[in-house]
């Protein structure tokens, strides 16, 4: 496991990495097994395996540990994105590293979810404290995507326009994806559809 600059993590961030994974998935599981109201912050730190205290380490909330997931993993996008060959066009880059971060361990063969969990994940996004951690969380993923595609640019993520843009665009289409794939209740794998979303997006949007 390395950092967002190629330098490998030191086994406590590495550790403090995986216990808020832990934390977030176990959130995301017992939430859609359970129910949203069923699920107490105790529940969580049982199956996760830490206090209580621990939780309060790393969240302020039940919605924020259930978003860190998706912010976590958006995040490592940006990090992929300034890894990719500088000589790469941007657009490229962009589709690959959102693409294999929506691929399954084992590539697009992997077992798709069960229409009850993909169900279950659809509905934990109707909850008002979800969506506003969602609604922070992609705020701060564009950000972060600004930052790397300015280096790649040589843009400024402050001053210019483009850097923020493009962000906010590759943001809005793997959102679009998730959210068909969630509600199409599709086999179709998710890498599949963001191949699709993006495909028409740099395509300048085609009337189909």
């Amino acid at each position: 496991m390395v950092d967002g600059e190629g330098a490998p993590l030191g086994l406590r961030e590495r550790k403090k990495r995986e216990t808020r994974a832990a934390l977030s998935w176990a959130t995301i599981r017992l939430s859609v097994e359970r129910g949203w109201d069923a699920v107490t912050i105790e529940d969580i730190t049982a199956e996760a395996n830490v206090s209580v205290r621990t939780f309060r380490n790393y969240f302020s909330s039940k919605a924020e540990a259930f978003t860190a997931w998706h912010l976590d993993r958006m995040l490592r996008v940006a990090d992929d994105l300034r890894a990719r060959p500088a000589d790469e066009p941007l657009r490229e880059a962009i589709t690959q590293v959102v693409r294999a971060r929506f691929t399954p361990e084992g590539g697009e063969g992997g077992q798709p979810p069960s229409r009850e969990w993909v169900g279950g994940i659809r509905l934990m996004l109707t909850e008002p404290d979800v969506q506003g951690e969602f609604l922070k969380a992609n705020m701060i993923i564009q950000g972060e995507l600004a930052k790397a595609i300015a280096e790649r640019t040589g843009t400024d993520a402050d001053r210019d326009v483009y850097p923020a843009l493009v962000a906010g665009v590759t943001g809005t289409a793997a959102t679009v994806a998730i959210d068909h794939w969630l509600r199409a209740d599709s086999s179709v794998p998710v890498a599949r559809l963001m191949n699709e979303v993006f495909d028409r997006l740099w395509a300048g949007l085609p009337v189909p």
